[in-house]
Formats: C-alpha cells, sequence, structure tokens
C-alpha cells in the first residue's frame, strides 16, 4: 500500500490530514522555461501544490504512475517528440487559433454600461475552432502519442460532453490505437452528436449508468484491470500525479499563443483573461502561462446550476470543501460525512464533483477569483453571442461569456478582456432548443 493510501471515493479533509507531512521532494520542472522559485509554477515530486494534489492511489498503481511521469519529464525536452507534436498541433489540430476581437459584443456592453469612454475590449481565444471542436484535442493527441511510445495498443477516457471523447477518438485514430470511451447514460442521450462522431472515428463508446462522475470511475476501473496493454488518457486536470500536471502543461500553449497574440496586437498583456471551470483544463491552459504577471486577473466562472440554494450546481470552489476524490486532494462536493455529491450544469462538460489541485492552490492562495453563472445566464449568453458574433459557443463556454455583464461595468476604458472560447455549440442545439431558446428561433 502507498503512504498515501488507497483512496479513490471522496472523504473530507481531516481524515487525511496526517499524510501531508510525509510528502515531499524536489522540483521535477515540469514547464522547462519557468524554473524560479515562484510557488505558483512549483510542484513536488508527488504533484502538490500547497496541501492539493498527490498520489492516493493503491500501491499496485504507483509504479505505472511513475513510469509515466519518467515519460513526460523525458518528453518535454525530447526534440523528436517536440517536432511531431509541433507539427500535429499546426497541421492536425489547426493552431494556432485566433484571438478574435468581438467588435459587436465589446459595443453591446458598453451600450448597456451607458459610458461615453471607449469601455474595455472584449477578444475571445478561438479554441471552438480546433479539430473536434474544443481544446481537448491539444492534451488528448499529445497523451496518445505518449501511450504509443509507451508500447500500449489500447487508450480508455472518460468524457461529459463528448468534447473529450471526440479528442480522444480522432488521436487515436491518427496513431492507429485502440480506443474505449466511457460516458454516462444521461450524458448520452443529451450529447448524441458527439457520440456518433466517436463511433465514426472509430471509438467503442460504452454506456455507464449515470454522469461523467460515474464514467470516470469506470474507466479507472478498466485502466486498473489491464496496465500492460492500456492507457488511461485524462481530459482534465484531476486524478493522482502526473495527470493534473500533464494536462495543463499540453493545455498550456492556450495561453502562450494569447501572450503572443496579445503583443502583437496592442503591444501588451490581457488585463483579465476569463475561463469556466468544471475541473479545471480550459482555464489552467489559459492561466498558467499568466500566474506569476499578478497585473493580470484571472477569473474563472463556475456552473451555479439552478442556484446555489437548490443543491443543483457544480459550484465546487463557492461552497465545496477539501477531501480526496480520483486519487487527489482537492476541493469537493461533498456532504458532512464526506460523501460525493452529484452536480448539475446545464453545460455538462461542467458536471463534476472537484477541480484541479492547481485550480483549488490558485483559488486558496487567492491568486484567481472565482465567480458562479446559472444555468440560464449561460443561455442566455450562448444566444448572445450567437446572435452579435456569429459564433455559437458551448454551453460550458457560455458561463465564462455570461460573468461579462457584471465584470465589464467595473473595468477601466481600454481594457483587455480575453475570454477563453473553449469549445463549439453545435452540439448544444437540442438542448438550447428544449431549455431555453425562444419558440420564435425554433
Amino acid at each position: 500500500m502507498s503512504y498515501e493510501g488507497s483512496h479513490f471515493l471522496g472523504f473530507r479533509h481531516h481524515r487525511v490530514s496526517n499524510v501531508l507531512s510525509r510528502t515531499s521532494g524536489p522540483f521535477l520542472g515540469y514547464v522547462p522555461a519557468r524554473t524560479d522559485e515562484n510557488p505558483f509554477l512549483r510542484g513536488d515530486s508527488n504533484g502538490r501544490f500547497g496541501k492539493f494534489g498527490g498520489k492516493f492511489v493503491p500501491e499496485t498503481l504507483m509504479s505505472c504512475l511513475r513510469d509515466l511521469e519518467d515519460e513526460f519529464n523525458f518528453v518535454l525536452s525530447d526534440h523528436e517528440f517536440q517536432v511531431e507534436f509541433t507539427a500535429a498541433l499546426r497541421d492536425y489540430v489547426g493552431r494556432e487559433t485566433p484571438l478574435y476581437f468581438a467588435e459587436r459584443l465589446t459595443q453591446h456592453y458598453k451600450n448597456i454600461a451607458r459610458t461615453t469612454g471607449d469601455g474595455p475590449e472584449i477578444y475571445l481565444k478561438r479554441e471552438d475552432l480546433c479539430h473536434g471542436g474544443s481544446h481537448k484535442i491539444n492534451n488528448a493527441l499529445a497523451q496518445a502519442m505518449i501511450a504509443r511510445r509507451l508500447g500500449c495498443s489500447r487508450v480508455v477516457a472518460a468524457t461529459g460532453s463528448g468534447q473529450h471523447g471526440v479528442a480522444t477518438a480522432a488521436a487515436c485514430a491518427k496513431l492507429s490505437l485502440e480506443c474505449t470511451v466511457f460516458m454516462g447514460t444521461t450524458d448520452i442521450e443529451k450529447q448524441s452528436s458527439n457520440v456518433l462522431s466517436m463511433k465514426l472515428l472509430g471509438a467503442q463508446v460504452k454506456s455507464v449508468q449515470g454522469t461523467f462522475q460515474d464514467a470516470s470511475s469506470e474507466a479507472i476501473r478498466n485502466w486498473v484491470g489491464k496496465l500492460e496493454t492500456t492507457y488511461y488518457l485524462p481530459g482534465t486536470v484531476v486524478g493522482p500525479h502526473p495527470s493534473p500536471v500533464m494536462v495543463r502543461e499540453f493545455q498550456s500553449v492556450i495561453g502562450k499563443e494569447t501572450r503572443r497574440q496579445a503583443k502583437q496586437l496592442w503591444g501588451g498583456k490581457p488585463d483579465v483573461l476569463v475561463a469556466c471551470v468544471g475541473s479545471g483544463s480550459n482555464a489552467l491552459g489559459l492561466f498558467h502561462e499568466f500566474v506569476r504577471d499578478e497585473d493580470v486577473r484571472l477569473v474563472g466562472v463556475e456552473a451555479a446550476g439552478l442556484g446555489l440554494d437548490s443543491g443543483k450546481h457544480s459550484a465546487t470552489l463557492a461552497v465545496g470543501d477539501v477531501g480526496v476524490y480520483h486519487g487527489s486532494m482537492s476541493y469537493l462536493l461533498q456532504d458532512d460525512q464526506g460523501q460525493i455529491l452529484r452536480p448539475h450544469s446545464i453545460g455538462v462538460g461542467l458536471e463534476y464533483p472537484g477541480v484541479g489541485p492547481e485550480i483549488s492552490f490558485l483559488k486558496e492562495s487567492g491568486r484567481a477569483e472565482f465567480c458562479t453563472a446559472t444555468d440560464q445566464e449561460a443561455i442566455q449568453a450562448c444566444m448572445l453571442l450567437s446572435r452579435l458574433e456569429g459564433i455559437i459557443p458551448a454551453l460550458e463556454t457560455s458561463h465564462a461569456l455570461a460573468i461579462l455583464e457584471k465584470l465589464v461595468p467595473t473595468l477601466r476604458d481600454g481594457a483587455k478582456v480575453v475570454v477563453n472560447c473553449s469549445g463549439r455549440g453545435d452540439k448544444d442545439i437540442n438542448t438550447l432548443i428544449q431549455r431555453g431558446m425562444p419558440s420564435s428561433l425554433c
């Protein structure tokens, strides 16, 4: 048994606090270009950010995770891997994605504020234009390449909205790997177009009773039973180390491009970065590059669902507590007995009862600020961007857009706001029709 335990299910912080002093180790240099001593960029050998993260897994998985960590650290500086990956990001994924000035959306909020000045400017980082329709392909492709290097012939993954499933299926098709995607029955019904896409790409889609959290548990069980041939490909920044750091690293291309593009467009940095937060992959992808730029505000938007008082939401950082789930310590939605609660959001990709350890650390340290948007606010923001800019955002992304109504009036004239448009919304058309699109548009 590992000293950090075998706990894949959630329990409260006080039950694991005695292990915190027993996890230590040198910084491994996950981001080679950033090896200073800034604590926001440092994680120890057990993948901890402050008290968050770690490896709460059975002893049987420790060797597998160590091998994965060794390979990850190797490919970060391996010329052959980097050349292949960079070419694939360019020619297959379609990077770099535009940093688009949303002129009509900017004018809309200027009119609402009735300002006589120029008002803030709103830009969209167009991850919805990536191959497959979301940012998920950045990580899926890199990890599928690692799976092939490790000699695995089969990849398993779990998906909620289906975006990570589509990305994984596409990457596996490209690299000639067998692919199995686990998906909750509720999500399969809501995201039928993505299910068909996964199957067309050659993936086997296995239904699991429940939602994304249930599918994640089943994918992990399947992986544990077939470690010799199977690679578990996570789509978000949760799970035991090194998974959260790997996903963040491969998504950090979003922020790196944003910095370069901002310099080209207006000769400086963004003033505010905004991203939706389910468990954190697209938010960290944008935020991480700017964490040590303390003059850049980082704003994450969680799903308030039907309202924080309703109990039907996915606002982990707003009302959650610290515990362990799926192999790492972070903020979780749990009851007084430490049992994991079932999350809710109209954006099914946000329906996870926890956030990643690095996101948890950004909250606790105060470096990032977090707020919430309800289902209805997300629907309204989705329709607004569609009508004003001709861009249909995913309902997950729409939560980030929804906060602009409250955020923009507080900003100075000329402030540059970048919203991560993390996915496209054609997968959500049926949900929009059922839940809130005016009948005149149906």
